[in-house]
């Protein structure tokens, strides 16, 4: 996901290089989680200029508000005043 919030819509090819540019992950072990995250809806694929293009079904930041709520909700009871009192405690 990262290389393609990055980076925007890529090919297959492009896909591996930039996966391989932070990872020492194998064509396979990227093939099998694009396919993971395929079926989940996470990414999808647009055919364009006769080329299969990967995308992002969401943002990063749409991402990381869906985990932080996640989070807020199962450690905090959905309390986020308590998360950011427990975060302020461990900064000081």
């Amino acid at each position: 996901m990262a290389a393609l919030w990055r980076r925007g819509p890529l090919s297959f090819a492009d896909l591996i290089d930039e996966v391989r540019r932070g990872s020492a992950w194998g064509d396979a072990t990227i093939k099998t989680l694009l396919n993971r995250l395929m079926k989940k809806g996470a990414v999808r694929s647009v055919k364009a200029d006769g080329r299969q293009r990967y995308h992002p079904s969401f943002s990063r930041d749409d991402y990381v508000t869906a985990e932080v709520d996640a989070l807020v909700q199962r450690l905090f009871g959905g309390d986020l005043s308590a998360l950011l009192s427990h975060l302020q405690a461990r900064m000081t």
